[in-house]
């Protein structure tokens, strides 16, 4: 065959797969961050994606992803529902909690969502729960999506997923690590009319609230309690410093919902008593122990040990999760 043929052939054979794997190359695109790469990217897998849906060719790819329980995978969704924000006299202003008890047979339902820095603490609470034998992992425990946050849902839909989870499994309690993928100045799912500044601006720092507070109340409406995982110190300066910001919002929103939501302090748990990055940290018998994944940024086991535990701590201030053991102990002793 002739070296012009060969190009022929090629080039019809990647414009077939290109036709067939369209809509993926456009979801591809619309996730890049803003800039050139992805207006270009967007300029060209939009037609694509048009002309391969008017023939038919994207169904193949789609009936594949539907086989493999992954028929979103290819959609594009921004929209961001949230409930009504709470008021000082609505049902999110509690005066008086009690603290729910629950027991082997009445076990408390928890969910761990959010970016990849959620993954290891969550594995690690997961493996403490099974010692307790009071805790029940529901909607499969641990949803960990990477690269995702509240920021960008044409990535993932966090909204869209935590009011489905909430309605279908109620989880009462709801382990959340969202921010460490947030410190960017691009943002979608901004309603109609609506546009923001810079990062850290006012318009930026406004939106970033709405979201963070509408998640939350999502939970509250559906009965669960929130335990709020916040980003980390890193190995790098200027990462801190959109991270700090971050937090410091969810701080605030966190305190309006107070016996409720809970904010479990990333930030200066991973850091050296001098409030310092450092891979390896102390442990309480002065022991130093890796906490800290090669990155900079993720948690080794031990580190994601530390963290659950700290989870756990304000479980027991939100449950009652011991009190079942006093009284087997009084029925065996009556016995």
């Amino acid at each position: 065959m002739s070296a012009g043929r060969v190009v022929v052939l090629m080039a019809a054979t990647f414009a077939v797969a290109a036709l067939l794997n369209a809509r993926g190359l456009h979801k591809l695109a619309d996730i890049q961050p803003a800039g050139d790469q992805r207006s270009i990217g967007l300029a060209l897998s939009r037609p694509l994606a048009d002309v391969s849906d008017a023939l038919g060719l994207d169904l193949p790819r789609q009936w594949l992803k539907d086989a493999l329980g992954r028929s979103s995978d290819d959609s594009i969704d921004t929209t961001v529902v949230l409930p009504p924000p709470p008021t000082k006299t609505g049902k999110h202003h509690v005066t008086k909690l009690t603290r729910p008890a629950f027991s082997p047979s009445h076990k408390l339902r928890l969910w761990v969502a959010g970016d990849s820095l959620g993954i290891v603490p969550g594995q690690e609470l997961l493996g403490i729960a099974q010692h307790l034998d009071v805790i029940e992992p529901v909607a499969g425990g641990i949803d960990g999506q990477v690269s995702t946050g509240l920021e960008r849902p044409d990535i993932y839909n966090w909204f869209t997923e935590v009011a489905h989870v909430m309605a279908t499994a109620h989880p009462q309690a709801v382990v959340f690590s969202f921010g460490a993928n947030d410190n960017h100045s691009y943002m979608t799912g901004l309603r109609p009319g609506v546009t923001i500044n810079q990062f850290g601006s006012d318009t930026w720092i406004g939106q970033y609230r709405r979201r963070v507070e509408g998640i939350i109340a999502e939970v509250l409406d559906r009965g669960g309690q929130v335990f709020w995982l916040g980003a980390p110190i890193t190995a790098d300066p200027s990462q801190n410093r959109g991270y700090q910001l971050i937090n410091s919002i969810v701080q605030k929103v966190i305190a309006k919902f107070p016996g409720r939501a809970y904010y479990i302090d990333a930030y200066s748990i991973m850091a050296t008593p001098a409030g310092k990055y450092s891979p390896y940290l102390e442990t309480a018998s002065g022991q130093l122990v890796l906490m800290r994944a090669s990155d900079g940024v993720h948690y080794s086991p031990a580190g994601g040990s530390r963290l659950a535990f700290h989870v756990l701590a304000a479980m027991e201030q939100a449950f009652d999760l011991t009190s079942w053991k006093h009284h087997r102990h009084s029925s065996s002793a009556t016995s």
